[in-house]
Parts: C-alpha cells; structure tokens; sequence
C-alpha cells in the first residue's frame, strides 16, 4: 500500500508539473491537491506474532524510520516543485491580468466595436439630432458615432455670438455663456454623463451613444457595409449615416503666402479657433477678417467691442458693397456696414485681397485697387467647403453645381446610408435642389435621417431658419432662397424694446431660436384683399427698427428676412409652402405684426 502510495505521487507531480494551457491555469490550486497525498485511512501499525515483541519491535522500527525518511523526501520533493510552479503561475497570471488592464489605462485607446448596427460619421449637430432621434424611436439602439473633434458634439453658433460678450475671464475653458436673456448654458448639447464608453457599447444594458472622439473614417465600402479609420481599425454597421459638415474655405492669394502668413490666420470653425482666436484677440494690436458674410460680420461686432475696451483695431474688408451683401437688399447692406462701423469696426468694402506677405513684425494685405492694409492677424471667414472625401472610396454622387453629396427626398444616397447637414444636397418641393448650411438645417435634417434609419421613410419637406445677430440689439432670422440678386419688397415700423434678439430670447426660452419652432408652420394664413399700390423701397438712411423683406421669383415669394421680428417663423414658412402669387405684400407683412406697440 505505501509503494502504491509513493507511485501514484510521483505519477501525479508528472502530471502536474506539465505545461498548463490557459483554460487549466485557473484550475492550478486544485491540480495541487493530490488525493494520494491524503492522510491514511488505517493505521499502519501490526499485532505482531505472539510471545515474539522484540522482533516486533524492531520490525516496527526499521519500517517506521523507512517510511518517515521516504514521506520527507516526497513532502520536500513535492514543497520544492509546488513553489516552483506557483511562482510561475503567478507570474502569468500578473502578466495576463496587466494585459488586460492595459487597453483602459489613462491615455490608452478605448476598445472599438468590431460592428454597430447604428454608425454615425461625424461629430457635429446634424450626427447628435440624428442619434437623439435614433434612441427616441428605438430605446434599445446602439449607436456609435466617429468624430474627427477631440470634443464631445457641441452647437456652433454661440462660438462667433454670446461667448464673445461673456464677463467670465475663463470662458474659453468652462465654454458657458450667458444668453441674451441672461440665462447660462453650457455649450456642449449634453454633459459626458449622458454617452456611454465606447468599449461597453455593445454590452451594456438597453443600448446608448457612445462618441469616438479624434478619430476619422478614412475609407468606406458600400457594398461591405463597412468603414476604415485612420488608425487602420475596421467597423462594420447595418445603417450609416454621413454628417462630415465642412471645412472653412481659404483664399488663394493666402494659400500662396508661405507658412510664416499662415501662422498668423484662423480659418474660423471649431472650439479650438474659438480658443486661439480668443486668445490672440487679447495679444495683438491689429485683427483683420476677411469676409462679409454671416460669420465675418458677427465676428467683426464680436470684436469690435473688444476695440473699445482694449483698444484693439478690427478691421473688416470683403469685395461687396456692404456687410452681407450677398443676402441683404443694398439698403439694408449699408445700414448693417454702418451698424457695424458703430460697434468699433473699420469697414472696407469693394476691397478684393490681390497678396499678403510679411512685412517686419506685421502682414503686409495689397488689393487689387492698390490699397494696403497693415495688420497682426488675419481671420478668413470665406465660406465652407462641405467635406465629401469618401464620395470617392464609397462611389457616391457628389453634386456638380452645390456641391454635397446628392440624397433623395429622405435623404437616402444608398439603402442604408444617409446623409445630413452641411454635406447633404437634397431636392427641396418648392425651391429646387439645394445645400444648406445653417444650424436649424442641421438640426432637422440630423432628426429625419435618424427617424428614416429606423423606418419612418418620411420625406424632407422642412424649410429650414437662420438667424444672425449683430450683438444684442439686432438681428434677423430668414428662411428659404434669400439672395439679393432677386426682387425684393422691404415693409418697414418704427420698432421698439421688444424688439431685439435679447427679447427674442426671453419669449423663447433659448438662445438657440430655432430649437423653440424647428418644424412650426402656421396652420392658415388669411390675407385681406385690398387695392394698395405696390410698397415703396425705403429710402436711404432711414432707421430700419423691423420690418419684413420678402424676396420674389415669378412674382412668389420665395424668401423672407424678418429684420428685429422674432418668434414669426411658422407664418413665414406657410408663406413659402403654399407658393401663392400676392397682390399686395403690405397685407402680407400684417401677418407678421410689425405695427404692433
């Protein structure tokens, strides 16, 4: 029994001393507990042969010394390989537990979901109205998005408006401003809170958002139903959305500069040319921004008041005859320009950029009707160039006349993939084919395509508002074909305290007008018929206080600007669907309350 005993031991430390594969390693603690190392169950000893106990007990001695020395050698044999192996396990073990480990630590790369069935492809507001929607029609949906901002999604406008007039001297940190009507927000649409880690996407109970910051989709196969980052890593999804917005636009002659000018521009979009810009505006004498449009002119009055106060110089220049001339009749182009020379601004227009070098410590801007213009820092505010880089890889159509990737009337470009925001160009039923970029646009057309990827297959009927506001105490909100090259009816009143976006925003609630009526549209419009003549243009240099501008193709109203009228948008929306011919746009303009106290 005891030569038993010592075989079955050693067969046993051979077995255990093999090489573990990774299932058996966590089962090392009981490959060491050798049933033939147990206690016996019956006592070794003998009775012996009568009247003979010497022999016995000499017997008893040789076996008993036998047994004891061959038990201390086992015991040691078996103590010596058993630390050698729960060393070795251990340390396995630590080095399997630190791989693990690895992927969460501070810094590393989340983990990256190999397929989502909801893949959303950009960062900005269009990507997070469409994930909202998506998760408001199917609670349980998972839903990546792949961004190319370090940041989570944010809204855009407050960036060239209210953080601008902020009081806080950390607002390019905290990024929350105060509204017109003096209510905080932050300008992020939801806190880190509200998405879920991007490694638990797929696991976690009842689905969520997560956000893969930092990261751009670089290639996609349609047919595959799959996308490549940058980094190389592959996601497959069932439904796709493309929201990759725009890229600022440069100017040639800056381009052609050289790297020193270019160190000295801000190509205005993101949180960051917020931050730089900021901060520039607080070390330099001189900013320059080019361009008269929505974004140029807000800046321009952004800071402008920084000229009164620090006594910074902003000088504005741009080749139209007026601050945003390309959407404002001339007489309203020249009252803004001159609004804007009061907030602090050197204003020159007809003024088109023929060079720009460096010049000593300074930039050396030369038009091209010899005028020079000395300055610090140049800001190109030009336009944007919607971002349609996968049309190639993915074989979509990009448009040839508004750029944009071309989608149907529920924004489809393929089955299962949609596009929204700046990048969609889509047919719209009154005004033809056409490419937004406003946020209201991206709001509601983020919201549809999130709706069609879960099925509503509705069609894009809305007709989206913009607004801009040159500080406080004016601004105007628009919709439809507002170009100034068409004929245009300005009705005007004497406006009064109410009558400024800071009032605006306390009858609204928020700062952001068009989240307050999106999709609002007056259920009837009833004009009174009357024999008026046809409204008179203003005259130069009257005090436009608010008024309506209705803009005209075929004698229909195809746009409408409601200059320091707020909260009016669904009558103006009503207005251009029903697409009816006015006799008298006097009438028209009553709907919209202008003579009221």
């Amino acid at each position: 029994m005891f030569r038993c005993c010592v075989a079955a031991a050693a067969g046993g430390m051979a077995r255990t001393l093999r090489p573990l594969s990774p299932a058996s390693r966590g089962r090392a603690a009981a490959v060491l507990q050798c049933h033939h190392l147990r206690c016996p169950s019956r006592s070794l000893t003998s009775s012996g042969v009568p009247g003979k106990a010497g022999s016995n007990l000499l017997l008893y001695l040789i076996v008993g010394g036998t047994v004891t020395g061959t038990g201390a050698y086992v015991y040691k044999t078996l103590k010596e390989n058993k630390e050698r192996f729960t060393s070795r396990v251990t340390t396995i073990t630590t080095r399997s537990q630190e791989n693990e480990s690895s992927p969460s630590a501070p810094g590393a790369h989340p983990e990256v979901p190999s397929h989502v069935p909801f893949l959303l492809i950009g960062g900005g507001t269009a990507a997070f109205a469409a994930a909202r929607s998506i998760r408001a029609r199917d609670p349980g949906a998972r839903v990546l998005i792949v961004s190319e901002d370090p940041a989570l999604p944010y809204m855009r406008p407050p960036l060239s408006k209210e953080l601008w007039f902020s009081d806080d001297p950390d607002v390019t940190e905290s990024l929350r401003f105060k509204q017109w009507n003096g209510k905080e927000r932050s300008i992020y649409f939801q806190p880190p809170s509200f998405y879920v880690p991007v490694g638990d996407l797929l696991s976690i109970e009842n689905g969520g958002v997560a956000v893969l910051s930092g990261k751009k989709v670089v290639h996609m196969d349609v047919r595959g139903n799959t996308v490549k980052l940058s980094d190389g890593t592959q996601i497959s999804y069932d439904k796709c959305l493309i929201a990759t917005g725009g890229s600022p636009r440069n100017l040639p002659a800056i381009e052609r500069a050289g790297k020193d000018v270019q160190q000295r521009l801000t190509l205005f979009r993101k949180i960051e040319d917020f931050k730089r810009l900021e901060k520039i505006s607080r070390e330099v004498k001189s900013i320059t921004i080019i361009g008269g449009g929505f974004l140029g002119s807000e800046l321009a009055c952004a800071l402008g008041r920084r000229a009164r106060t620090r006594g910074l110089e902003v000088i504005q220049l741009f080749p139209e005859n007026g601050n945003m001339g390309k959407v404002l009749p001339e007489y309203l182009s020249n009252w803004t320009t001159e609004k804007v020379r009061r907030e602090g601004v050197n204003v020159l227009p007809n003024a088109v950029v023929k060079s720009v070098s460096v010049s000593g410590s300074r930039l050396m801007i030369k038009l091209k009707d010899g005028r020079k213009v000395e300055t610090d820092h140049i800001v190109a505010a030009v336009g944007l160039e919607p971002n349609v880089e996968l049309a190639k890889s993915a074989g979509l159509e990009v448009d040839s006349d508004f750029g944009g990737f071309r989608v149907n009337a529920e924004l489809q470009a393929r089955s299962n993939i949609w596009v929204a925001g700046d990048a969609a160009c889509f047919y719209d039923i009154k005004l033809g084919r056409r490419r937004v970029e406003h946020h209201d646009h991206a709001v509601v057309s983020g919201r549809l395509a999130g709706e069609n990827m879960t099925g509503a297959a509705k069609p894009y009927w809305h007709q989206s508002m913009f607004w801009s506001d040159l500080g406080p105490n004016v601004g105007y909100e628009a919709i439809g074909l507002v170009d100034s090259s068409l004929p245009t009816v300005g009705v005007f009143a004497k406006a009064t305290a109410k009558d400024t976006p800071r009032s605006a925003t306390e009858q609204s609630g928020t700062g952001i007008r068009s989240e307050s009526e999106t999709e609002a549209e007056a259920s009837e419009v009833h004009i009174a018929p009357s024999v008026s003549a046809t409204p008179q243009v203003p005259k130069e240099g009257e005090d436009y206080g608010k008024g309506v501008i209705f803009y005209l193709r075929d004698k229909v109203v195809v746009g409408i600007v409601l200059w320091n009228i707020f909260n009016r948008m669904p009558i103006a929306r009503k207005i251009i669907k029903d697409g009816e011919e006015h006799d008298d746009l006097n009438e028209v303009a009553k709907l919209f309350n202008i003579h009221e106290d």
